[in-house]
This record gives C-alpha cells, sequence and structure tokens, in this order.
C-alpha cells in the first residue's frame, strides 16, 4: 500500500481540550503539533520571536502561542476563541478544539464540544478538581461525548509524585462517575515537558498505562451514525428545470439505498427512493456524513426543514417537548418569551413555556428557579408553533440538537438537548365551533382590533383609554377595556413584576385579547407592557390590521410629576423594586401605529385621535 492510499485509510478522531484557565490546553495542542512535525519553519521562527515577547517560558519556545492566535489571548496569556487545529500520527488523523478555561466563555467550549468525540479534560496537578473541572465534565457529558481522557498536567512541578496524581483522579472519580461516560482515561503528563504525550516519560516509572497519543490513537470511538435509524434532514429543493426535482442535504444518520421506502416526517407523506445523485454521479448507497440529493418515485410535497426518513422507523414529530438549555446570552432566558429555534435546516418560533429547574454544576443537584443567567443550565419545556422532527438527543446527537435565536438581535442565545416529547401535545385538539367568527363579526357590526396601549406608568395609558371606549359605547361599538392593574386583581393576581412575571403577564393578556377579538369586539389593553419582544409576541397572535400598537409618549419626568398614585417617590425611595423607568428599563416602540406625544394633546383630543385612527382603518 502507497503512502496516500495509507492516508486515506486512516480514521479521524475529533477531540476537544477543556478545563480550567491556565492548565496548558493550549501547550499540550501545541506539543502535539510540534512532536509531530506538522510546524513550518517560519511558523517556528514567528513563535520563537513572540515567545520573547508574550511567551511565559523563559527562553523556551512558548508553544501555547502556536495556537493562541489572538493579540488580546497572547497579551493575557488565555484562550478566548474555539481553536481548530489539524495533526496526523502514522495510525490516525485528528481535529483537536483548544477550548476556553474562562467561566465567561462556556458557551465557545460547547461549541467545540457539540461535534467532539472524545475530551481531554486538563487539570492541573497544582489546583486538583476545580469547579470548571466539573462544569466542562457535565457539558461534555451532556453534548454527547463519551470518552474522556484526564490528563493530569503539569506534575512535573509536583516532583512527579505518584500521591498527588491518585489522590486528584480519586477526587475526579468521584464526579466524574456519576455522568455515565464510556470510558475515562487518566494520564499524568507534562505538557511543556512532553512527558506522556507523545513519548513515556523517564521521570514517572510508577506510570504503567498509555502515553496520551497511544490512547487517542487507539481508543475506538467510530460513531454508530450508520447503525442508527436513517435521517435526511432537506436543506435545499434541488429544481434546476421541469425535468428535475431532487432534495439536496446530508444524511444525518443510517444508509439509504434506491427503493427504500421513506416518509416526511412531518405530513407522513411516504414514497420510493429513486435516485441518489452526486456531482460524480448516482450512488448505489449513502452512509451517515455523505452529502447527496435524493430523487423520489412520487411528487410529495417537500421544503428545507422537512426530514426524510423510513416509514418503519420515524422521529418524533410533537410542537411541545421537553430539554436541557445551556444558556448563552447576557441576557436572561424568561420563560414565555418567543424565541427563534432552528433545529436542522428548520426555522420554528418557540417558547420556553416552563423552567423545570436548574442543574448545580458542583453537585449536579436540581434546584427551582424562574430563569437562567449566562453559563446557566436548566430543564425546560418548549413550546413550537408548528410541529417539528426530532429525536431525543441521546439517540442521535444530529436531529436531536437545537440552538435558540432572539428573534429581535438574531443572536444565538441558547443550545439546547431534545431529551422527549411532551404528549400531552398530541392529544390536544381545536373543537370545531358552530358559530363563527364571521357570524360574530355581522352581528356586531363592525370588525373586531386590538387597541394595545402602552408607556410608563402615570403616562395617561388607561385615562385615554377609558375615554375612548365611553366613546365607542356610545356609538354602538361592542367593546371591552382589560386594565393592567383589574386584570392583577383576577387573572394574575399570582404574578409579580420581575422579568419573568412581567413576560407571564403580556403572554396571558394576549391570549385573552385574542379570544376577545373572535368573539367580535373591539379590545383595549392598558399595559406599561415594557418589553418590546412581549408587544411583538402579542401582535404576532393577530392577523394583519388586527392590532394596533397605541404609544402614550409621555416624558418620565412629567410621569415623575404626576405620580398619581404615588409609585415612583415609593420607587426613589427604594419601596418597591423592579420598577419601570427608575430599576426597571421601558423599551419603546419603533414601529407604533398609533403615537400619543401628551405634552402636545390633552387626554380629550387624545382619544380622538385614536378614534380618527380607527376610523380611517374601517373599524368603525
Amino acid at each position: 500500500m502507497d503512502g496516500s492510499q495509507a492516508s486515506e485509510d486512516k480514521t479521524l478522531l475529533r477531540f476537544l481540550t477543556c478545563g480550567s484557565v491556565d492548565d496548558g490546553k493550549s501547550t499540550l495542542i501545541g506539543r502535539l503539533l510540534y512532536d509531530s512535525k506538522l510546524i513550518y519553519e517560519d511558523q517556528l521562527a514567528a513563535i520563537t520571536r513572540d515567545s520573547a515577547k508574550y511567551g511565559t517560558t523563559g527562553e523556551d519556545i512558548d508553544l501555547a502561542l502556536l495556537v493562541d492566535g489572538l493579540e488580546a489571548e497572547r497579551q493575557q496569556g488565555i484562550t478566548i476563541d474555539v481553536a481548530y487545529r489539524f495533526f496526523t500520527t502514522p495510525r490516525r488523523s485528528f481535529i483537536v478544539a483548544d477550548t476556553p478555561g474562562h467561566e465567561q466563555y462556556t458557551r465557545n467550549m460547547a461549541t467545540g464540544a457539540s461535534s467532539a468525540d472524545l475530551a481531554v479534560i486538563l487539570i492541573d496537578a497544582r489546583k486538583g478538581v476545580l469547579i470548571q473541572t466539573k462544569r466542562h465534565s457535565y457539558i461534555c457529558s451532556l453534548l454527547g461525548i463519551r470518552h474522556i481522557v484526564l490528563a493530569v498536567n503539569k506534575i512535573d512541578l509536583m516532583g512527579f509524585d505518584p500521591a498527588v496524581y491518585e489522590r486528584i483522579v480519586a477526587d475526579y472519580m468521584t464526579f466524574g462517575d456519576k455522568l455515565n461516560f464510556a470510558s475515562i482515561t487518566p494520564i499524568p503528563l507534562s505538557a511543556k515537558m512532553g512527558d506522556n504525550v507523545t513519548r513515556r516519560s523517564d521521570h514517572m516509572g510508577w506510570y504503567k498505562g498509555p502515553t496520551l497519543v497511544e490512547h487517542l490513537e487507539e481508543v475506538d470511538v467510530e460513531t454508530d451514525a450508520v447503525s442508527k435509524p436513517f435521517r435526511f434532514p432537506v436543506q435545499w429543493v434541488n429544481r434546476p428545470n421541469l425535468d428535475f426535482r431532487g432534495f439536496s442535504g446530508t444524511v444525518a444518520s443510517g444508509i439509504v439505498k434506491p427503493g427504500d421506502k421513506i416518509a416526511v416526517a412531518a405530513s407522513g407523506k411516504t414514497s420510493t427512493v429513486a435516485r441518489i445523485v452526486t456531482a460524480d454521479g448516482d450512488l448505489a448507497e449513502a452512509r451517515a456524513g455523505d452529502a447527496v440529493t435524493l430523487t423520489l418515485a412520487d411528487e410529495v410535497d417537500i421544503a428545507r426543514g422537512d426530514v426524510l426518513a423510513p416509514t418503519t422507523a420515524r422521529p418524533d414529530v410533537a410542537d411541545q417537548f421537553a430539554a436541557h438549555v445551556l444558556w448563552m446570552a447576557e441576557e436572561a432566558l424568561l420563560p414565555g418569551r418567543p424565541y427563534l429555534m432552528k433545529i436542522g435546516a428548520s426555522y420554528v418560533p418557540v417558547k420556553v413555556t416552563a423552567l423545570k429547574h436548574k442543574i448545580d454544576i458542583d453537585t449536579l443537584d436540581h434546584f427551582a428557579a424562574k430563569t437562567l443567567t449566562l453559563n446557566e443550565i436548566g430543564f425546560c419545556n418548549l413550546s413550537a408553533s408548528n410541529p417539528v422532527a426530532f429525536d431525543a438527543y441521546d439517540d442521535n446527537r444530529e436531529t436531536g440538537a437545537f440552538i435558540l435565536i432572539d428573534r429581535y438581535t438574531n443572536a444565538t442565545v441558547g443550545a439546547g438537548m431534545i431529551s422527549f416529547a411532551l404528549r400531552r401535545s398530541a392529544n390536544i385538539h381545536r373543537q370545531d365551533l358552530l358559530v363563527s367568527r364571521a357570524e360574530r363579526e355581522e352581528l356586531s357590526g363592525h370588525k373586531p382590533v386590538v387597541l394595545w396601549f402602552t408607556g410608563l406608568s402615570g403616562s395617561g395609558k388607561s385615562t385615554i383609554a377609558n375615554l375612548v371606549e365611553r366613546e365607542l359605547h356610545d356609538r354602538g361599538i361592542r367593546s371591552f377595556l382589560l386594565d393592567g392593574d383589574n386584570v392583577r386583581h383576577g387573572l394574575n393576581r399570582d404574578l409579580g413584576f420581575t422579568d419573568e412575571d412581567r413576560v407571564e403577564n403580556i403572554r396571558r393578556v394576549g391570549e385573552v385579547s385574542k379570544l376577545f377579538v373572535e368573539a367580535g369586539l373591539v379590545v383595549l389593553t392598558s399595559f406599561i407592557s415594557p418589553f418590546r419582544a412581549e408587544r411583538r409576541m402579542a401582535r404576532e397572535l393577530f392577523a394583519d390590521g388586527e392590532f394596533l400598537e397605541v404609544f402614550v409618549d409621555t416624558p418620565i419626568e412629567d410621569c415623575i410629576a404626576r405620580d398619581p398614585k404615588g409609585l415612583y417617590a415609593k420607587a426613589q425611595r427604594g419601596e418597591i423594586a423592579n420598577f419601570t423607568g427608575i430599576t426597571s428599563p421601558y423599551e419603546e416602540p419603533e414601529n407604533a401605529e398609533i403615537v400619543i406625544k401628551t405634552a402636545e394633546l390633552d387626554a380629550a383630543a387624545a382619544a380622538e385621535r385614536v378614534l380618527e385612527a380607527l376610523q380611517a382603518r374601517g373599524v368603525i
């Protein structure tokens, strides 16, 4: 066999290094690259120069600089971003991710772990097992990594003492044994000196196990993705002309062949695979990891985001499910707030309906919570706007993972791993009603609509809304006013004024308003509703033209001067927590249909402005 053929036959191992700050992750990867002779002469010359400027190894080359490519990383001596490096040995090829140790970069570490088969968790022999060690171990377990190398690094600084090594291994095993890893392999090493990395140490005759590279070459982490049921998330409907219609994507798991019977998971429509098309010609089969285009024997309605599966082994399809969520944003997760979920190639609006518990990374205990903050992990119930196809993450990492996206900033805010469907969602169906919405509108004699009054406390929302409803009633318009204070005496009496309770407050009011609109009424709501995301959530419950946002724009100085209920005075004395405008923010509407500037209009004129807007839109 020639060298090129041997290279092609090598297996590939993806692994990551993780652990606490300054435990030698970057140095270890630098050592692997250096000993594998995969450093070009100009690279070696560059890090030799940089070692004198940034290095921490005296006159020696600082191998960490091979990986810490960002200027900030070199100046601070830490890893910030995930750095991927490739190296090879005669027996195997490797892609290694160097992930940050700082807690604030836990989300970056999770990114590296999501595609890894094995994790090398480094522990500084001087410090032992730290909270970050446990955090990263738990995340590795949660993200489906089943093989761990416990690398006790800097053992040279502890005089190669076996007692230190054994104590650290025992401490880690007490925690690690709870995480259901398939294997945990401890190795004492010195990344800086090279001991037990690629060569056996002359200083640790007491250690009889493999070197790190020996273990990485031999560990069996061959994915069983091929043995799992066939899954094919459609990324693109390929229609270059009228004579060809194919569905392009990457096989997530299993094997598919022409003639196999398949189903579209969400719709249940079935067909048979006709061809497996690639740029190099048709294939007799496609396996997990293959990027192909499938054609079917029948014209079936399939779109980007659909999942193709065997008719006899279909994934779950549900609009409610439970999942672990790793929160990755500075702004906290709030149950009830709408997010966008990307699962496979599909984007679906979703809400966290309940946070069942948070997880204490140190003890793995569960405890009650109402929100998740940056780098926290919780177990949540989620509700999607449409049914989605998925497998439990433990069964299939490709089809059980998702990310959450902030719908306002488009930033990724969370990563999730689905555990199971909430079966109750499949047993709840809409009841057909004998009286239609059109009949209710005809009886009312006018169009239904929501007037959503928003503004600071004391801005005049309730006063203006009351005047509008009085006039509507006098004109024979069926209406109802939902006032914030009144609703909190009944429907929402169980809610406080924390951010998460405010979100739930508006969610409930939005749903009640929708019911009133279906009954044919003009609904007026008077709520501070301080967050744009929740006002958008309410708007999205209604058809175009049914939701009119009325921004009562009153400067906070005027609100404080009016202070009709004395609330601003109490808030300024610290007697009221989470008071909008003082200790909690108000996010002004950006595109309200109606803007009332109370500095220019009195309450009666403002009410007339709202009525004119309703008349112009044909509501009255």
